[in-house]
């Protein structure tokens, strides 16, 4: 549940960008509260993916300011924010097929500790302790995502939705205290959503890591959300929890022939 005690997480303030002669955003205003579970929600090209690249840093905004703990992080590099405990999954798989499961946790974990993949080659004794640490970490997280007996398989083995999870996972390595999650039940089974689902709530309400949500299946968005913020063509049209959200009529209106899906919020 939301924390009202606690202040924003995240606030985006008046934020614009173009591409072109095509306004991607358009002064944007969004707060997350610390403990919340955010659906971001809107047709095709609404701007959704466009947010996710603002806050992370790969796009600077023509207009605006991203707040990330009451600090700005406009201009800021996207490793930098990383560290800073933002965290992200992708539309797209973007894990190291090469490696293996347990490598690609590993990845996430040594972004935070000191000696880093080359230096822990080194093998000082600090350096083999601190080693010893991100693999017990590690295993813990593929224990989580239902991995753990898939450490030493390479990534490219898994199926597409023990993929999906994996991902998941490596951004959890990273120690976030908000994570973004862009569209993570596409492509995934029933079970595998169902699975998903309480992967996210076990996110918030274990791990204490609040959470913004692009996805396009409904009834899991309307089902997992505190609160629904809702684009269309860079602009915000509707916001507030799903019971208000799915009976808004700019919102049935910007989802055409899904107003019936989206009003009853059923697959």
């Amino acid at each position: 549940m939301i924390q009202n005690s606690e202040p924003e997480i995240l606030s985006i303030r008046g934020v614009t960008i173009n591409f072109g002669g095509v306004r991607a955003l358009s002064g944007l205003e969004m707060d997350l509260q610390v403990g919340e579970i955010r659906g971001l929600i809107g047709p095709n090209g609404a701007g959704k993916t466009t947010v996710f690249n603002v806050i992370t840093g790969i796009y600077k905004p023509r207009e605006g300011n991203i707040y990330f703990k009451g600090r700005s992080i406009l201009g800021t590099q996207p490793h930098e924010i990383t560290r800073l405990g933002v965290a992200r999954t992708f539309q797209n798989l973007e894990i190291f097929q090469n490696l293996t499961v347990m490598e690609n946790i590993l990845i996430g974990q040594h972004s935070l500790g000191r000696s880093g993949l080359v230096g822990g080659a080194l093998k000082l004794p600090w350096e083999r302790k601190e080693e010893l640490k991100l693999r017990e970490k590690s295993l813990e997280i593929l224990d989580w995502v239902g991995l753990q007996g898939l450490a030493d398989r390479p990534a490219s083995s898994l199926s597409f939705g023990h993929q999906k999870f994996l991902e998941f996972g490596r951004a959890v390595a990273t120690n976030p205290s908000l994570i973004l999650l862009d569209e993570p039940a596409a492509g995934l089974n029933f079970e595998e959503t169902r699975v998903l689902d309480g992967l996210i709530k076990s996110l918030r309400d274990k791990m204490n890591i609040t959470i913004l949500l692009v996805e396009h299946d409904m009834r899991l968005v309307m089902g997992i959300s505190d609160r629904i913020t809702v684009l269309n063509y860079g602009e915000k049209i509707a916001e507030g929890p799903p019971s208000e959200v799915r009976k808004d009529q700019k919102v049935i209106v910007a989802y055409l022939g899904e107003e019936k899906k989206f009003y009853t919020g059923k697959a």
